[in-house]
């Protein structure tokens, strides 16, 4: 006889329980209070498969409440997947365990992104039903009919970025995205009443959804609720009201279950209340048969899907955008014609020239910018805008939403199928940056372009003008930041960062910039990190190492310096990451030992010199501004901040000791 749905759910509550007081650390309310509409969700809607939990045509499940990990790890534990074992779950929170504090999508397969900061798994969430709906688009029911569920708690839905992922749905349309509400009216200080006294129904009905309410606590009501989401055409916001911590009947409904452990005397108490007289961690054989009975009940619906997409025309080349493979075959041609007819652009506008051939050559690039679009370049020829009543498009007008495009790529990247790239200023690389450190943990496949990257911008002033940005990005772990020189390197770099696993940022200048690379390459000079792009004429006494548009001035500084007899070698570095994976002797022939000191390491950025010490060493010169920039012409600017060869060959020769 097969288990009563909340006999199912206190399986969760239990589990939840002992992980977190075995671990003496974790969020037991939450799982707790949801257990009942996770159940419903998982026993009669989502559509996945345990034993294929890459399945292209799954339903997505997002925690984007992910401080309450034991949810998940309970379901994915339950319903059959490989992993979490028991084991797993009775070392939450520890090193050598794939339950982690919060749910890591690198670390256990079910877990479609990283959650925990709250917001962004529903940012990440809006990003996987747009590239559903596109693929869907291009590629039919057949292939492509699936919905994200995500289930988020009070605090999602009071971060900033759930207002811009929301509206963003809303005005996308995007109705196969249904987000349940855990209205369980408790934060870490306390009642929602101390922070919130909006009516949030009503917000997300302003912004073009569909609402409904639901008891929480009754998974038969909750599936009713599903069904009428899923029965309308917008965007769905379930409001399930819970009570936080259900079950532990000295501390439900309370602040006091959020984010420590019940204790000895409450869990006991919780066992009694919920009938639950198994030892921990131990599920019962009636329980643990009906949860993988119910588990494995997307298994024929796979195999269906697999029949079709054997049948269907577009089938491999769907399966080959799904995999997510480049190639770069349009790079030469590009390249040749850059050579051919050296121009003098700004590298936003090189971007845009290397997209025009990029998006010709990628089908399932899909771009978009954060209300710059004129001033990112990101919109090339032939490439239609995706919106509500075209999915096919392959352009998103974000609107003026930073982090919301940040996030909701991530969420595009982790879906599969697609290649996101977003445009913004570079200095509003802040409003985004949560999400590109989120994207980075996880190592999502977007591409962050990021125009008018240094004083350079001129007139804007120092509110627009990044200084300290570039570092701060670099500092991002798997994060790839590039800054090239001029139209072949962002060609270069475009490449290099299609080819990335991981996310990239390509910072790109306001400013015109000359040619500088006017010869045919065998090889992706600028895949290297950092190469040289001048060798010395006389003897070598200085390396100048530049970045972006700084390069163009390096190469003016050793033209001087060689007129004095000094010679000086030019390294181009668009990317300190990449030339940081370079073994030894690549790094050592383009910067030899700085211990050597009859050879002046010089850098030259647009930008604070803190860092630059790693490449110029500590008897090195640092040249750039260390501090906030002017409003001003970029030329005055460069002139007033010491970055022309007048103000930085004297101090070469000062170094020198000439």
């Amino acid at each position: 006889m097969q288990p009563t749905q909340r006999r199912l759910a206190n399986a969760i509550r239990a589990l939840a329980m002992d992980a977190v007081e075995k671990a003496n650390s974790g969020h037991p309310g939450m799982p707790m209070g949801m257990a009942d509409a996770a159940t419903a969700l998982f026993t009669r809607h989502l559509k996945f498969d345990p034993s294929d939990p890459k399945w292209p045509d799954r339903d997505r499940f997002v925690l984007s409440a992910g401080h309450g990990s034991m949810l998940i790890y309970a379901l994915l534990h339950l319903t059959g997947y490989a992993r979490p074992t028991i084991d797993d779950i009775m070392k939450f929170r520890q090193l050598d365990s794939p339950c982690a504090g919060h749910p890591e999508s690198f670390m256990l397969a079910g877990i479609e992104t990283t959650t925990g900061p709250l917001g962004q798994g529903f940012a990440a969430a809006v990003g996987m039903a747009i590239a559903e709906r596109h693929l869907n688009a291009l590629y039919g029911d057949d292939l492509v009919d699936h919905r994200t569920f995500v289930i988020a708690g009070d605090g999602d839905l009071m971060e900033g970025v759930n207002h811009e992922a929301t509206g963003l749905a809303g005005h996308l349309k995007l109705g196969r995205l249904i987000v349940l509400w855990d209205d369980n009216r408790i934060t870490i200080d306390g009642s929602t009443e101390l922070s919130r006294n909006e009516d949030v129904v009503a917000r997300y009905e302003a912004m073009g959804w569909h609402t409904v309410e639901c008891d929480g606590l009754d998974s038969g009501k909750v599936s009713q609720a599903i069904d009428k989401a899923v029965a309308d055409a917008r965007p769905s916001l379930i409001r399930c009201k819970t009570i936080i911590g259900y079950g532990a009947p000295g501390k439900q409904g309370t602040a006091a279950t959020h984010g420590s452990a019940l204790g000895a005397e409450e869990v006991a108490a919780a066992r009694k209340e919920l009938g639950w007289t198994d030892e921990p961690f131990v599920i019962p054989d009636d329980v643990a048969k009906g949860w993988k009975n119910l588990g494995s009940r997307g298994s024929n619906a796979r195999a269906e899907w697999h029949r079709r997409v054997e049948a269907s025309p577009k089938g491999k080349e769907y399966l080959a955008r799904i995999e997510g493979k480049c190639d770069d075959s349009w790079l030469k041609p590009h390249v040749d014609g850059l050579i051919a007819k050296p121009q003098a652009v700004a590298t936003r506008k090189a971007s845009e020239l290397a997209l025009d051939a990029i998006n010709a050559a990628l089908p399932a690039t899909i771009g978009g910018s954060a209300d710059l679009t004129p001033s990112n370049n990101t919109l090339t020829k032939n490439i239609a805008v995706l919106d509500a009543g075209n999915y096919g498009g392959r352009y998103i007008h974000y609107g003026i939403r930073e982090f919301g495009m940040a996030g909701a790529m991530n969420g595009m990247a982790q879906h599969g199928g697609v290649i996101p790239y977003g445009g913004t200023f570079m200095v509003f690389s802040d409003y985004s940056r949560p999400a590109i450190r989120l994207g980075a943990l996880q190592k999502a496949k977007v591409i962050h372009v990021m125009t008018h990257d240094s004083i350079g911008l001129g007139e804007d002033g120092p509110t627009h003008q990044p200084v300290e940005h570039l570092q701060a990005l670099r500092a991002i772990p798997q994060l790839t930041v590039y800054r090239p020189a001029d139209a072949v390197e962002t060609a270069e770099c475009w490449a290099a960062a299609l080819a990335d696993d991981g996310p990239s940022l390509l910072a790109l200048s306001r400013q015109n910039v000359r040619a500088l690379r006017t010869k045919a390459e065998k090889s992706n000079l600028s895949a290297k990190g950092a190469y040289r792009l001048k060798g010395a004429e006389a003897a070598r006494k200085v390396i100048i190492i530049a970045t972006g548009t700084e390069v163009e001035l390096a190469i003016d500084v050793a033209a001087a310096l060689e007129e004095k007899g000094i010679g000086a070698d030019v390294v181009s570095m668009p990317s300190t990451d990449r030339f940081d994976e370079q073994d030894d002797a690549y790094r050592e022939d383009i910067l030899p030992d700085v211990s050597n000191r009859d050879i002046l390491r010089v850098s030259i950025e647009a930008g604070i010199t803190r860092g630059w010490e790693r490449y110029t060493g500590l008897h090195g010169l640092k040249i750039g501004l260390d501090r906030f920039g002017a409003s001003a012409p970029a030329p005055d600017l460069y002139k007033f901040f010491g970055l022309t060869i007048e103000a930085i060959v004297p101090k070469i020769l000062e170094k020198l000791g000439k």
